[in-house]
């Protein structure tokens, strides 16, 4: 493994941001094992700065050698997490962050 992909996750309800977070590992980890991908998904977690602004914080790492199939599946989770609907929830992805703040 090689790349690291920092997907972030927000909201101001951290009932929402839980939601958001279980349900979008949930989606990876399905595909992850149905497809057999080769990487590793870590669970959802805090932030280690768990709130900015009145927004909560949590985050997923993926450990993985970035390709087209990766970018596929990421692309597909953002396509999931747009079905959520949420009211104030955002998800931002990374690959290979400076700072995992």
């Amino acid at each position: 493994f090689c790349d690291i992909i920092l997907i972030d996750m927000s909201a101001k309800n951290m009932n929402e941001l839980e939601l958001v977070a279980k349900k979008l590992h949930t989606y990876l980890k399905n595909r992850v094992i149905n497809e057999k991908f080769g990487l590793l998904l870590y669970s959802p977690v805090p932030s280690p700065i768990d709130r900015i602004k009145d927004r909560y914080r949590w985050r997923m790492i993926i450990k993985c050698k970035y390709d087209e199939r990766v970018n596929n599946l990421l692309t597909d989770s953002l396509e999931e997490f747009l079905k959520m609907k949420t009211k104030t929830a955002r998800v931002n992805i990374e690959i290979n962050p400076n700072n995992m703040l």
